[in-house]
């Protein structure tokens, strides 16, 4: 499968859809994604990483640049992890919870529930 980042905007929040792998090769795309969505302005942001099959280090590195970055301008981050989020068959949030960073992420089953002013991201 291809890496592919997506954008789009949903309630005031940026949303870039991942798909594919992240790893050394891949994470630098979206680590400029990012970085352009912060350039422009859009500091509430939703990674969607629902189709995202393998994240390894330097695909966390980047989740945890981009945390500091939009936390860096008051904005807010939110992931969309894939397999419903913190169920334990999910790749990537087993990898964040093996390197001990799940906790640093607000967590939520999908861009709907992200996007809500007031939803509660599920437990780590």
């Amino acid at each position: 499968m291809a890496f592919k980042v997506t954008g789009g905007e949903r309630g005031g929040w940026a949303v870039l859809r991942v798909s594919g792998e992240l790893d050394l090769v891949t994470s630098p795309v979206l680590r400029q994604r990012v970085h352009d969505e912060v350039a422009e302005g859009r500091h509430s942001l939703v990674l969607d990483l629902s189709e995202v099959h393998f994240c390894d280090s330097s695909g966390v590195g980047v989740l945890i640049a981009s945390r500091r970055l939009i936390r860096s301008c008051r904005g807010r981050l939110r992931l969309i992890l894939p397999a419903r989020g913190a169920v334990e068959d999910s790749h990537v949030n087993r990898v964040l919870g093996a390197l001990g960073v799940r906790r640093l992420f607000d967590v939520y089953g999908d861009v709907a529930e992200a996007v809500e002013d007031g939803a509660e991201p599920l437990s780590a």
